[in-house]
């Protein structure tokens, strides 16, 4: 069972019909049902630890959106994971653990879409600090203005759709998740998919840019 194939089943209460006779069962037996793909048993885990989950996410404040993919992620996480857990007993702390960790990790990255100027450029790289600090000196100027320049060159080679995304993620104020999905009739859990998608390709570009330059 892969965990791709999983993911969807994984909503709280999906599918469920009537009493669950493996509510009863011990994680351990959970465990290990589920680590031979068992579904259903994947769903008892699921329904007993959820509320766990969701209290550890929501004590990181995040936004709708956000705290959903990070428990989704925990989850996620324990499908890759379920042949590795030893002790059932340690289970719930180690979901809390799984679920800070994807919490953090969801607010690096709403930190770092912060940095994302309009063109795409991520301020906070360490090089692009380096240039914002040197940027009266005409070497790492002229460095900074063809980088910008390959950033928008690579951002108009996206289609109108996608533009209008990652300029809607950029925007200031920003916008929730909800906000984006409404003004684009898009739904709100494809946004994060989405926009790592377009930064990826965005990088792939200018990583292709900075290579032609260089042997140019």
């Amino acid at each position: 069972m892969t965990a791709a194939a999983t993911a969807p089943s994984l909503e709280a209460g999906a599918g469920t019909v009537g009493p669950d006779p493996l509510a009863e069962k011990d994680t351990a037996h959970l465990l290990r049902l589920a680590g031979h793909g068992d579904e259903a048993a994947l769903r008892a885990i699921v329904d007993r630890f959820d509320g766990l989950v969701w209290s550890v996410v929501r004590g990181f404040r995040l936004g709708d959106a956000q705290a959903a993919d990070a428990v989704q992620t925990t989850w996620l996480r324990l499908v890759e994971n379920l042949g590795t857990i030893r002790t059932p007993e340690r289970l719930p702390g180690w979901l809390r653990t799984t679920a800070q960790r994807a919490s953090i990790d969801a607010i690096r990255t709403t930190r770092r879409e912060t940095q994302l100027d309009p063109d795409g450029t991520d301020l906070g790289a360490p090089e692009n600090r380096a240039a914002n600090r040197h940027d009266n000196e005409p070497e790492a100027s002229a460095v900074r203005k063809e980088r910008v320049a390959m950033v928008r060159r690579a951002v108009q080679e996206l289609s109108e759709r996608h533009q209008e995304l990652l300029g809607l993620l950029v925007a200031s104020p920003p916008m929730s998740y909800e906000e984006i999905g409404a003004r684009l009739s898009m739904p709100v859990g494809s946004i994060g998919p989405t926009r790592a998608r377009l930064l990826a390709r965005l990088r792939t570009a200018l990583e292709a840019a900075d290579i032609h330059g260089l042997s140019a």
